[in-house]
């Protein structure tokens, strides 16, 4: 890097759009396999392929690469737009779970992956629109 580069983008240190897809793809797996899983899988439709394209280009934008959801969606509001889905601090974890095998299984960076989750545990919590 050249004296005044920013720092590089947490999609570029994990490796871009190639680690996206395949956390991506690692989490749903996760979110269909695991028994602790069933709850929130149950609030996804059966086919998931828009939604993986959908959360793909949320995190490649999100996480300091391409504005690929914006352009495509608008800006995010991802709180409104999950305002129709009961999401309680049960679902949040359930979801946290899922997140974090599938980021320990796919990101490298173990700086990064401690960053990324700790982005998606905000995300995740903030996300919550109903009392326990």
């Amino acid at each position: 890097m050249a004296d005044g580069d920013t720092a590089p983008s947490i999609y570029e240190r994990i490796g871009g759009a190639e680690t996206i897809d395949r956390l991506v793809e690692t989490f749903y797996q996760r979110m269909d396999s695991l028994p602790e899983a069933r709850g929130i899988r149950a609030l996804h439709p059966a086919d998931l392929s828009r939604t993986k394209h959908d959360l793909k280009r949320y995190f490649s934008e999100w996480l300091g690469g391409p504005a690929l959801y914006t352009p495509e969606k608008g800006h995010p509001r991802m709180r409104q737009r999950h305002m129709h889905v009961a999401i309680g601090s049960a679902e949040r974890d359930a979801w946290l779970m899922c997140m974090a095998g599938a980021l320990q299984a796919t990101v490298a960076d173990a700086a990064a992956r401690e960053e990324m989750f700790a982005l998606m545990a905000r995300l995740a919590d903030w996300m919550r629109n109903r009392a326990d």
